[in-house]
């Protein structure tokens, strides 16, 4: 009997749910990402991996949908130091570039230069997560990514677009599209995110978005030029179909069905009701709430599609302390753990 299912407690530095496992022993690795270089709003998001990890010592492992999917072997890869620095560096020019946008400087010398050294960054970060990604899919294993903000798992999904047969789709929870164009200059924003991926990788065949509430009338334009390549599901569509009638099972079929039979599952933390994330850097009044969105991951799981990946972004530490956002966080994150199992029949 392992340490886990004793309910012995964690170990001194302990990684993930308490433990700490050799990643040539574990079916899916972890990959932290301590990088937001480029939020606009509330900060903290790059202490994501750490107080997710942390608080995840305190879940009971036993799952109702997933049951232990923890005997599979799930660890958290050590974070790349560089990142961190670079973050540091890359955060106080990209302060600068914004503060310039506000009054309509951005071409003054030095914000082109600071600009310039934030996506060179941003370039440094995704082929960090593109060559861990790599190395460890080429040994079999499964990937995802813990942020950090939502331009995190790029190099992930780079990585998995060149490496899973006849491509995949990506269910995207949020509550925002993440379609712009370099936001505000920065062609890696976490507002980007998904337009670099559906402009970048032919083998992401879908985009499917959930809970999507705040947006530009370009991003919205985008998606409806994505054709049969795109479908979004709105919180007010959401709400309005559970208004009038529509059992949430049906909704949550109904999602399901415009995925392929391969799944890459993003989750933005603001995709949920803020109660369930007041500390994240964009929060919006509305979304799903925690049982919905994991009833649409329990359910993804059981229908035949085989999910190939997943990040979690955009979670950070609560003020004075509070672990809340961190508590919620580790508990979803286990659920796309065990979904991401379960669908590869793991556990």
């Amino acid at each position: 009997m392992g340490e886990l299912e004793m309910g012995l407690p964690p170990s001194e530095n302990a990684g993930f749910l308490g433990v700490s496992i050799d990643p040539e022993d574990a079916k899916l690795l972890m990959v932290p990402v301590a990088w937001e270089a480029t939020t606009s709003y509330g900060a903290g998001t790059s202490k994501g991996p750490d107080v997710i990890i942390s608080a995840s010592h305190q879940l009971d492992m036993e799952d109702a949908a997933f049951g232990k999917a923890f005997r599979a072997g799930i660890t958290a890869l050590p974070e790349d130091s560089t990142i961190r620095s670079l973050n540091e560096k890359a955060k106080e020019a990209a302060q600068r570039v914004i503060a310039a946008c506000e009054v309509r400087q951005q071409s003054e010398p030095s914000v082109t230069a600071d600009l310039r050294f934030v996506n060179e960054c941003s370039v440094k970060v995704n082929e960090s997560v593109y060559k861990s990604a790599k190395h460890w899919l080429g040994k079999g294993k499964f990937v995802a990514v813990v942020g950090g903000d939502h331009s995190s798992p790029q190099g992930l999904i780079q990585a998995l677009s060149e490496s899973v047969p006849g491509g995949f789709g990506v269910l995207h929870f949020d509550a925002h599209h993440d379609l712009r164009d370099a936001y505000e200059g920065f062609k890696y924003s976490h507002a980007s995110i998904f337009y670099n991926v559906m402009t970048s990788y032919p083998n992401v065949k879908k985009l499917t978005q959930v809970g999507i509430r705040d947006y530009s009338r370009d991003e919205r334009s985008f998606m409806e030029k994505l054709g049969t390549r795109g479908s979004c599901f709105y919180g007010r569509d959401l709400f309005r179909m559970k208004a009038e009638g529509n059992t949430f099972k049906s909704i949550a079929a109904s999602i399901i069905a415009t995925l392929p039979e391969n799944v890459y599952v993003s989750f933005d933390i603001d995709g949920l009701d803020p109660s369930y994330c007041p500390s994240t850097g964009t929060p919006v009044p509305g979304g799903l709430s925690f049982d919905e969105a994991v009833f649409i991951l329990e359910e993804l799981a059981q229908s035949g599609r085989r999910v190939v990946g997943f990040d979690l972004t955009e979670v950070a530490p609560g003020p004075d302390g509070s672990e809340w956002d961190a508590n919620v966080g580790a508990r979803l994150l286990y659920k796309l753990c065990g979904c991401l199992l379960r669908s590869q029949k793991l556990c």
